[in-house]
């Protein structure tokens, strides 16, 4: 037990992003450096940004991360729900790591009370292997008409019994309202589990702060654990939201189709980080830029995606951008896309169809019912001449054949990845994460024009970021774990 005054321990927002992974990374860290066994957990999480786990699993991208700031593997019991959104009303059902079905909203609330017996399987493992687990809630508690069989916030915290910390953000503005407010909607139950509050992402004067707090703390009864500061410059893998595109810094342009359902754009977060690659998200609607890169991402939803770029005129312009002779690299549902047709006949995705594709790889692709999840390593061969060693990971539900994996990306396990087109000026692959690793990025950006000595190694970001966001949590913890002792010394 290492002397914690708990066992489970749960973080919840009063809004979406408010700072509830980055919070639960930082616990993790810190607790791990203290020498407590420690693994972190989200019982329900909605993201299209998602991990391949060791046990053969997919679980939300926040929530590997946070097991590397625990100095764990990912594992699915990390995150037993998974749910992909195919559209506005419906969503992929992952269960342990698995897919289960594609349901609408209504449909998996009538699901809720099987899943909340995979969250609770989960835990148990958990609380079997370590000291302390460290719990992230999804969204806000206060979301009144979602509360009936709710398993990602108050309704898993009744259930175990944990206590809650409150995160909010005063970056947003209205900061006491949100916190006020929050506690307004819930049972007295649920508020006596809350044990303090965490302000995150404030810049200023916190002298100007300390009044607001005295008055929360006086209002509520419940103490202000902290004060996070807004960190610039940090390295984590977003849960799900593109970040706004940020003014140019390098002179190297890539430009990404923000499709409507692109999935796991942390493949991008190398390139966002490179100090000499300007990195734009086109959106609906918005001129698409000249490039020297475009990058088509995955997606969830791969023919309601591409029907998407051909109304937004994408085709037009990859092909002026590959006459003038730029580079283009298509990844997983992207990869799709560069091929003559995509085919749905289950119905995986959306309703059972095939739509043309992009026809710029000779490849046709087909969806299928089982997903394959993996994680590999490989060896890739430019056709600029360059090689080197590669590891990337496999998320995807579709088959693709052609003369054009004739001339494959990649060499994975023994077995041919991905196509190069004859021209070389096109490369697609179902990997995910190939420019995480210092040399293949470099060696990607270098085939497609960039020359520079400079690298960026994403796993070294990541690391001194979690260290960052840690150290300036470390009062947090410091005062929570006084306040519980006190806390039940008194009780």
């Amino acid at each position: 037990m290492n002397g914690l005054p708990f066992r489970t321990l749960m973080v919840q927002g009063t809004t979406s992003d408010a700072g509830k992974s980055t919070l639960v990374a930082a616990l993790c860290r810190l607790l791990h450096r203290r020498g407590v066994r420690v693994a972190p957990f989200k019982p329900q999480n909605m993201a299209l940004n998602s991990a391949v786990t060791r046990d053969g699993g997919e679980i939300g991208r926040a929530q590997a991360l946070q097991a590397v700031a625990a100095g764990l593997e990912p594992h699915t019991d990390m995150n037993p729900v998974l749910l992909k959104p195919s559209s506005d009303t419906g969503a992929q059902v992952i269960i342990h790591g698995r897919v289960r079905a594609e349901m609408n909203a209504r449909d998996y609330h009538q699901y809720k009370s099987v899943a909340m017996g995979a969250v609770l399987e989960s835990h148990a493992r958990l609380l079997a292997q370590y000291d302390a687990v460290v719990v992230e809630g999804a969204g806000s508690p206060a979301e009144i008409n979602l509360r009936d069989r709710d398993i990602a916030n108050m309704g898993f915290a009744e259930a175990v019994d944990c206590p809650v910390i409150l995160v909010a953000d005063i970056d947003r503005g209205g900061v006491f309202a949100h916190i006020v407010g929050t506690l307004a909607c819930l049972s007295e139950s649920e508020r006596g589990r809350i044990i303090g509050f965490v302000i995150n992402r404030f810049r200023g004067d916190i002298k100007l702060l300390e009044p607001g707090l005295d008055w929360l703390e006086q209002q509520t009864g419940k103490p202000v654990l902290g004060v996070l500061p807004y960190l610039h410059g940090m390295y984590l893998d977003a849960e799900d939201a593109v970040q706004p595109a940020q003014a140019s810094r390098g002179h190297f342009r890539v430009v990404v189709p923000s499709l409507p359902r692109m999935s796991n754009h942390t493949d991008f977060d190398a390139l966002r980080a490179h100090p000499e690659v300007d990195l734009r998200f086109v959106r609906a609607g918005e001129a698409i830029p000249a490039a020297d890169l475009i990058i088509l991402p995955g997606s969830k939803n791969t023919r309601g995606d591409l029907a998407w770029l051909q109304s937004q005129g994408w085709p037009a312009h990859l092909a002026r951008h590959l006459r003038y002779g730029g580079k283009l690299i298509g990844i997983c549902g992207g990869f799709q896309m560069l091929g003559r047709s995509v085919a749905d006949p289950h119905g995986v995705e959306a309703a059972a169809g095939v739509s043309q594709g992009l026809g710029l790889l000779e490849l046709d692709t087909e969806l299928a019912r089982e997903k394959r999840l993996a994680l590999v390593k490989g060896w890739a061969s430019m056709p600029d001449g360059a090689g080197f060693a590669l590891s990337g990971y496999e998320i995807h539900m579709g088959v693709s054949q052609g003369v054009a994996l004739d001339r494959p990306a990649f060499v994975i396990d023994g077995r041919k990845e991905g196509a190069y087109s004859e021209d070389g000026q096109i490369l697609g692959t179902y990997l995910h994460g190939v420019f995480d690793q210092p040399e293949a990025g470099a060696a990607l950006l270098a085939w497609a024009g960039l020359r520079t000595d400079r690298v960026v190694d994403t796993g070294a970001l990541r690391e001194a970021s979690i260290d960052r966001i840690a150290d300036a949590t470390a009062p947090v913890l410091d005062r929570l774990l006084s306040h519980m002792r006190a806390d039940g010394a008194a009780q």
